[in-house]
Protein backbone atom coordinates (compact mmCIF):
# COMPACT_ATOMS: atom_id res chain seq x y z
CA UNK A 1 0.00 0.00 0.00
CA UNK A 2 1.08 3.55 -0.59
CA UNK A 3 1.50 6.19 2.06
CA UNK A 4 -1.35 8.71 1.63
CA UNK A 5 -0.23 11.16 4.31
CA UNK A 6 1.21 14.33 2.80
CA UNK A 7 4.82 15.08 3.54
CA UNK A 8 5.63 18.56 4.79
CA UNK A 9 7.12 20.86 2.20
CA UNK A 10 10.51 22.00 3.46
CA UNK A 11 10.90 24.55 0.66
CA UNK A 12 7.88 26.60 1.77
CA UNK A 13 8.41 30.20 2.88
CA UNK A 14 7.89 30.93 6.56
CA UNK A 15 4.51 32.49 7.32
CA UNK A 16 5.98 35.35 9.35
CA UNK A 17 8.16 36.62 6.49
CA UNK A 18 6.98 40.07 5.43
CA UNK A 19 6.67 41.08 1.81
CA UNK A 20 8.96 43.92 0.85
CA UNK A 21 7.86 47.00 -1.05
CA UNK A 22 9.55 47.84 -4.34
CA UNK A 23 12.33 50.38 -4.00
CA UNK A 24 12.41 53.88 -5.43
CA UNK A 25 14.85 52.71 -8.10
CA UNK A 26 12.47 49.96 -9.20
CA UNK A 27 9.59 52.42 -9.52
CA UNK A 28 11.72 54.85 -11.53
CA UNK A 29 13.10 52.10 -13.77
CA UNK A 30 9.60 50.77 -14.47
CA UNK A 31 8.37 54.27 -15.18
CA UNK A 32 11.19 54.93 -17.64
CA UNK A 33 10.65 51.62 -19.42
CA UNK A 34 6.91 52.21 -19.66
CA UNK A 35 7.46 55.77 -20.85
CA UNK A 36 9.88 54.57 -23.52
CA UNK A 37 7.36 52.00 -24.72
CA UNK A 38 4.66 54.70 -24.75
CA UNK A 39 6.81 56.98 -26.91
CA UNK A 40 7.63 54.14 -29.30
CA UNK A 41 3.97 53.17 -29.54
CA UNK A 42 2.98 56.79 -30.13
CA UNK A 43 5.38 57.01 -33.05
CA UNK A 44 4.06 53.70 -34.39
CA UNK A 45 0.45 54.86 -34.03
CA UNK A 46 1.25 58.11 -35.78
CA UNK A 47 2.96 56.39 -38.69
CA UNK A 48 0.12 53.88 -39.05
CA UNK A 49 -2.49 56.66 -39.07
CA UNK A 50 -0.52 58.66 -41.65
CA UNK A 51 -0.03 55.60 -43.85
CA UNK A 52 -3.76 54.84 -43.78
CA UNK A 53 -4.63 58.48 -44.48
CA UNK A 54 -2.29 58.66 -47.48
CA UNK A 55 -3.55 55.45 -49.07
CA UNK A 56 -7.26 55.71 -49.86
CA UNK A 57 -9.32 52.61 -50.48
CA UNK A 58 -9.31 51.81 -54.19
CA UNK A 59 -12.37 49.67 -54.57
CA UNK A 60 -15.87 50.20 -55.89
CA UNK A 61 -17.38 47.42 -53.80
CA UNK A 62 -19.16 48.96 -50.79
CA UNK A 63 -18.66 45.84 -48.66
CA UNK A 64 -14.92 45.86 -49.28
CA UNK A 65 -14.72 49.55 -48.44
CA UNK A 66 -16.61 49.07 -45.18
CA UNK A 67 -14.48 46.09 -44.15
CA UNK A 68 -11.31 48.00 -45.00
CA UNK A 69 -12.40 51.01 -42.96
CA UNK A 70 -13.39 48.79 -40.04
CA UNK A 71 -10.01 47.04 -40.05
CA UNK A 72 -8.16 50.36 -40.28
CA UNK A 73 -10.18 51.77 -37.41
CA UNK A 74 -9.50 48.66 -35.36
CA UNK A 75 -5.75 48.79 -35.99
CA UNK A 76 -5.45 52.48 -35.13
CA UNK A 77 -7.74 52.05 -32.10
CA UNK A 78 -5.76 49.15 -30.66
CA UNK A 79 -2.50 50.97 -31.22
CA UNK A 80 -3.90 54.05 -29.49
CA UNK A 81 -5.16 51.89 -26.62
CA UNK A 82 -1.72 50.37 -26.12
CA UNK A 83 -0.12 53.82 -26.20
CA UNK A 84 -2.58 55.14 -23.62
CA UNK A 85 -2.12 52.10 -21.41
CA UNK A 86 1.66 52.41 -21.30
CA UNK A 87 1.39 56.16 -20.69
CA UNK A 88 -0.95 55.68 -17.73
CA UNK A 89 1.24 52.93 -16.29
CA UNK A 90 4.34 55.13 -16.61
CA UNK A 91 2.61 58.07 -14.94
CA UNK A 92 1.32 55.81 -12.17
CA UNK A 93 4.76 54.39 -11.50
CA UNK A 94 6.20 57.92 -11.45
CA UNK A 95 3.52 58.96 -8.95
CA UNK A 96 4.33 55.92 -6.81
CA UNK A 97 8.03 56.84 -6.92
CA UNK A 98 7.21 60.36 -5.75
CA UNK A 99 5.01 58.97 -2.98
CA UNK A 100 7.72 56.57 -1.79
CA UNK A 101 10.35 59.32 -1.80
CA UNK A 102 8.07 61.66 0.21
CA UNK A 103 7.38 58.89 2.72
CA UNK A 104 11.10 58.20 2.95
CA UNK A 105 11.80 61.88 3.62
CA UNK A 106 9.05 62.03 6.27
CA UNK A 107 10.48 58.97 8.02
CA UNK A 108 13.97 60.45 7.90
CA UNK A 109 12.78 63.74 9.42
CA UNK A 110 10.72 61.98 12.10
CA UNK A 111 13.60 59.74 13.24
CA UNK A 112 15.84 62.40 14.93
CA UNK A 113 12.91 63.91 16.89
CA UNK A 114 11.89 60.50 18.24
CA UNK A 115 15.34 59.85 19.70
CA UNK A 116 15.46 63.10 21.76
Amino acid sequence: MTNLTPTPNTDAQPADKQETQPSLLQYLTGSLISGGCAIALYLLTSSIAHAFANKPVSSTNQTAIRITLAVRTLVVGLSTLATTLFTIIGLGLMAAAIYVSVQHLKNRQASPSDTQ
